[in-house]
C-alpha cells in the first residue's frame, strides 16, 4: 500500500472495520519512505522503532471511531522539537540534538493519535526555497527528480506528494509551506500568524514563522489544522481566537463569494503556464457562482527587499544562541574562548545561513538601523494595509502561488534569484495573513499551484473556496511518476 490515491477518511474507516491494524499500516508507512528515500531523500530520521511502538499502543486501547486521525502515519518537519529524536533543523550545528521536550504542534498530533514515522529534510534553519542548503542532502521532487521540491519545507512536501504519508507538517516564513505545496502538486496551509503555537519550533524569524499542515487534499489539511490550532500560554504570540471546526461546512460552495485577482500577481516574471492556469481557476470559480474582480496590492512589489531586511535581522538574533557552549555543535580545534565562538558557528553553520546572519546583523547595526530595518519595517505596514483594502469588499484574494513550476537542482546559484521564487508567498506573512496553495494545473508534467489569502483567522472561508475548486477539479488526483502513473 501507498497513500498516493487514499485520503484520512478511506484509511481511518479501513482502521475501524479492521481491515487493517495501525502497526501495519505504520509498517508499510516506514517501507515506503524507505523505499523512496534513495530518489527522493525526504527523511532526515525514520523513527522506525517509536513509530511501531506508538502503533502497537494504539492498537491495543483501539481506534477511536470518532476520530478520523487516530492510527494515522505522519511526518513532522526536523526544526519541530521531537522528545528524544534528533532535530537538527537541517543543520551540523544541531546533528547530535536530541530534545528533552516535544513542541506544542507535535504534541497536539499526539494528542490526536497520529503516529510520527519521522522528520523530514528541510532547507537549514528553514532558509531556503528548495531545500538545497540541508546538511544531510538535498532532497528531489517526485514528479522529476531533477528538479528541486521547493522549500523549506521540501521534505514534507515531498513525502505526502510521494505517498510515504498522508499528511505532514511544515514550517512557512516567507512562504516555505505554500511554495513546496505548489511545486508538489499538494494542498499546503499557513494559518494566520498566531493561530498555531510555535513553541517548539526552532525559530529562523519570530514574527513571521508560522506552523501549517501539507496533506494530498484540502478535507485532509483543514482536518490536521483542526487538531494543531488553538492558544497556548508558553507562546505569547498565539491567539485565543475561538477554533472553529474546519470541516464542518466545508462543502457549502462559493456561490456569492467575492474573490479579487491582483493585478501585480501576474505580471512580468509569472510564466505563461502559470498565469493561464490562475485565469482557468478564476473562469471556474466564475462558474460556480463566485464574483471574480481585478484588484491592486501596489506595495507587495516590494515585500521581497522588506522581507530580506526584516527576516534576517531577526535570524540575526534568534541565532545568537548557537555559540558552541550549551548545545550544539562545537569546534574541537578552539583554543581560546574567541576561538570557540568563531569556530564553532564557521563550521556549524553552511553558506546560506551565514550570509543571512550577516545581512540581519548589518541592517540592526549602528548608523544602518534607521535605514533599512526601520524602512522595511514601514513597508510591512503598507503591503498590510493593502490587504486590509482588498478585504473590505473581497472574501478573499486568489493569485498564483509560485512564478513557475519546479526549478532544477543546481539552476538557480544566484542567492537573489532564489530569494525572487517567494515574490508571491512573502507579502502573507509580511501581513500575517492565512495563504495556502493547492493544484491548479499542470505544465510540462510538472505541478502548478494555486493561492488563496484570506482574512485574519478566517482560514474557514479559504477551505471552502479551495474545496469547491477542488470538487470541480482533477489536479489533486494526478500522482507523481516516481509513485505510479501520470
Amino acid at each position: 500500500m501507498n497513500f498516493l490515491n487514499k485520503d484520512i477518511t478511506s484509511i481511518h474507516q479501513s482502521l475501524v472495520n479492521g481491515d487493517i491494524t495501525a502497526e501495519q499500516l505504520t509498517k508499510e508507512a516506514i517501507e515506503n519512505a524507505k523505499n523512496n528515500e534513495k530518489d527522493i531523500n525526504a527523511f532526515i530520521t525514520i523513527d522506525e522503532e517509536n513509530a511501531i511502538k506508538r502503533a502497537q499502543e494504539i492498537d491495543k486501547r483501539g481506534i477511536n471511531p470518532d476520530n478520523l486521525l487516530s492510527g494515522i502515519p505522519v511526518a513532522m518537519k526536523d526544526n519541530m522539537l521531537t522528545k528524544g529524536v534528533l532535530t537538527s533543523a537541517g543543520s551540523k550545528m544541531l546533528s547530535n540534538f536530541k530534545p528533552i521536550i516535544s513542541g506544542t504542534a507535535v504534541n497536539k498530533m499526539l494528542d490526536a493519535d497520529t503516529i510520527s514515522i519521522g522528520k523530514t529534510n528541510m532547507d537549514e534553519f528553514a532558509m531556503g526555497s528548495s531545500t538545497e542548503t540541508s546538511y544531510y542532502g538535498r532532497t528531489h521532487n517526485p514528479w522529476n527528480l531533477d528538479k528541486v521540491p521547493g522549500g523549506s519545507s521540501g521534505g514534507s512536501a515531498a513525502s505526502v506528494a510521494s505517498g510515504d504519508v498522508l499528511a505532514a507538517l511544515g514550517s512557512d516564513t516567507g512562504g516555505s509551506i505554500r511554495q513546496p505545496a505548489a511545486f508538489n502538486g499538494i494542498v499546503g496551509m499557513k494559518p494566520t500568524y498566531g493561530r498555531v503555537s510555535r513553541w517548539g519550533l526552532i525559530a529562523f524569524a519570530s514574527s513571521f514563522d508560522q506552523i501549517g499542515p501539507l496533506t494530498k487534499n484540502v478535507y485532509d489539511n483543514a482536518l490536521v489544522l483542526n487538531h494543531i490550532a488553538g492558544h497556548d500560554e508558553h507562546d505569547l504570540t498565539s491567539s485565543d481566537k475561538e477554533v472553529p471546526d474546519f470541516t464542518s461546512k466545508i462543502d457549502s460552495g462559493v456561490k456569492g463569494m467575492k474573490i479579487g485577482l491582483p493585478k501585480e500577481y501576474l505580471g512580468e516574471g509569472v510564466s505563461d503556464d502559470v498565469r493561464e492556469a490562475i485565469k482557468s481557476a478564476a473562469d471556474k470559480y466564475r462558474e460556480m457562482g463566485a464574483d471574480v474582480e481585478e484588484v491592486s496590492l501596489p506595495h507587495s512589489k516590494y515585500g521581497v527587499a522588506a522581507y530580506y531586511i526584516i527576516a534576517p535581522s531577526e535570524a540575526s538574533s534568534n541565532l545568537q544562541r548557537f555559540d558552541g557552549i550549551r548545545y550544539g555543535y562545537r569546534s574541537e580545534s578552539a583554543k581560546n574562548l574567541d576561538q570557540l565562538y568563531v569556530k564553532s558557528r564557521s563550521e556549524g553553520f553552511g553558506d546560506e545561513v551565514k550570509r543571512r546572519i550577516m545581512l540581519g546583523t548589518y541592517s540592526l547595526s549602528a548608523g544602518f538601523f534607521d535605514a533599512y530595518f526601520k524602512k522595511a519595517a514601514e513597508v510591512r505596514t503598507l503591503i498590510n494595509k493593502d490587504f486590509q483594502n482588498v478585504f473590505q469588499n473581497y472574501d478573499l484574494i486568489l493569485t498564483p502561488t509560485t512564478p513557475t513550476p519546479a526549478f532544477g537542482l543546481d539552476e538557480e546559484k544566484d542567492p537573489l534569484t532564489m530569494y525572487m521564487n517567494d515574490i508571491l508567498t512573502i507579502p502573507v506573512n509580511m501581513a500575517g495573513l492565512p495563504g495556502m496553495s493547492l493544484p491548479a494545473g499542470f505544465s510540462n508534467g510538472l505541478p502548478i499551484g494555486m493561492q488563496l489569502i484570506g482574512k485574519p483567522f478566517d482560514e474557514t472561508t479559504m477551505y471552502k473556496a479551495a474545496y469547491a475548486f477542488e470538487q470541480n477539479t482533477d489536479f489533486h488526483k494526478q500522482t507523481p511518476k516516481i509513485g505510479g502513473d501520470k
